[in-house]
């Protein structure tokens, strides 16, 4: 008798300390020190929530995940958590929607305009709102918040592979569809 194990996709974001102003640019993410991190783990069916100091089990759930699941974090997730180890998590399993979308489209996409034009909901808050959030102390804040953005970023991923196509609104607000191939 065969067994079928499920494949363990962990979604994944995380919220930084400082911003790329504070840090000296883009250039030097991985100087922006990650405040808090969420996955969810279809393996565990449920959230888990990193504060700084959990920052090497993160990685290590990272690592034992048969795929990545993320939105722009091979630009910008990986990088704030290569601060933290010589392992280059770009060699992960991952698929980053945002990668992916440009490829199609020749530019970026916000994961906000997606959920809005796919599911009609927007994010809670934005980046820099964390990073003053992470200032003043309000780490369940933070966590809160980006618990919402991997929830939207699995929603985001599952309707993609059961529909094929997601919808996101254009610059000038109108309501595209793309074709999506995960």
């Amino acid at each position: 008798m065969s067994v079928t194990v499920a494949k363990n996709i962990v979604y994944f974001d995380l919220e930084t300390q400082q911003s790329a102003d504070e840090v000296g640019g883009w250039n030097n993410i991985s100087k922006m020190r990650m405040s808090v991190g969420v996955t969810y783990s279809t393996a565990r069916g449920d959230y888990k929530i990193y504060g700084e100091p959990q920052v090497n089990d993160l990685i290590a759930e990272l690592q034992r995940a048969d795929l990545v699941v993320g939105f722009n974090h091979l630009r910008f997730d990986y990088e704030v958590l290569h601060g933290y180890t010589a392992y280059d998590l770009t060699q992960l399993p991952t698929l980053d929607m945002l990668v992916e979308l440009q490829k199609t489209l020749g530019h970026r996409l916000s994961l906000d305009s997606i959920a809005t034009a796919t599911f009609g909901v927007e994010k809670t808050a934005e980046g820099l709102q964390a990073i003053s959030w992470f200032k003043e102390g309000k780490l369940m804040e933070i966590a809160e918040y980006c618990c919402y953005d991997v929830k939207i970023t699995k929603l985001v991923y599952e309707y993609g592979q059961q529909q094929r196509q997601l919808s996101y609104n254009n610059r000038f607000g109108k309501k595209m569809t793309v074709a999506v191939g995960w």
